[in-house]
């Protein structure tokens, strides 16, 4: 009987260097990369997933069981694997959406300090010129010390919400509004006088995430993607964090990267 493979079987439990080729030895290219840093003029920092789920913040697994037990048993296992998927559920109200995103907010961007590996890496590049281009919406570079100026968060920000159609080019601070949510929450649901409207066309809100077309790329976004340590160029957005460094890097012909 044939078997249904697919990458992340492939690659689950399979050590990196045996599916992808590398001429240097990882402890080696470590090791070059810690004196690269120590050498440098300036860093620019590319960070993806991968940093805030080494940091901490993982989104499966029994992080996810033991915080979302009630909306797995409501919605069903099948659809609620992970906090990641579970935020692309047909939530049938707003009331249920919300219940959903208020928990999620709170867990991943409201309850969290900065993390010790956020707050290591300030340290490392605190002291010389440096960049963040992040696709990380946990706010964990801000609580790391990182100022505001230098960061470029592509995605959006968990503490954020917009128009749903994008009707305006404004993202709302929600922070106190998930915190009143997460209070009041019952049975996955927030009472009704709590759903969020536009304030423009009356219509509802979403997250400010990078999800679809409606995407707002408001003032504060324009203006961190055109940030003064790259002499007011503007920043390029690349499918992924990895290309959008490579990209930066050869405009602006640096020698080295470390990726």
């Amino acid at each position: 009987m044939a078997v249904k493979m697919d990458f992340s079987q492939f690659v689950s439990g399979i050590p990196a260097g045996d599916y992808v080729f590398q001429d240097t030895p990882y402890p080696q290219q470590i090791q070059e990369a810690a004196q690269l840093l120590l050498k440098a003029d300036a860093v620019l920092i590319g960070a993806g997933a991968g940093l805030s789920t080494a940091a901490g913040l993982a989104y499966g697994g029994r992080r996810f069981t033991e915080n979302f037990g009630e909306f797995i048993e409501k919605y069903g296992a099948a659809y609620m694997t992970d906090m990641y998927s579970a935020g692309f559920y047909p939530f049938p109200s707003e009331e249920s959406k919300w219940g959903y995103w208020s928990k999620h907010a709170w867990l991943n961007r409201i309850e969290p300090e900065g993390l010790p590996l956020y707050r290591a890496v300030y340290e490392v590049v605190k002291d010389r010129p440096h960049f963040v281009l992040t696709t990380n919406v946990d706010h964990q570079f801000w609580k790391a010390g990182f100022s505001d100026e230098v960061i470029f968060a592509t995605q959006g920000d968990y503490g954020e919400i917009q128009c749903e159609k994008g009707c305006h080019d404004r993202a709302y601070d929600a922070v106190p509004m998930f915190r009143q949510m997460n209070q009041a929450r019952r049975d996955c649901l927030i009472p009704s006088y709590m759903v969020p409207r536009c304030p423009v066309c009356g219509g509802n809100m979403a997250m400010h995430l990078r999800c679809d077309q409606h995407f707002v790329e408001d003032s504060h976004w324009n203006e961190a993607a055109v940030p003064e340590s790259f002499g007011g160029r503007a920043v390029g957005i690349n499918a992924d964090i990895a290309g959008a460094v490579r990209d930066i890097s050869e405009e602006l012909r640096k020698e080295r990267v470390i990726r």
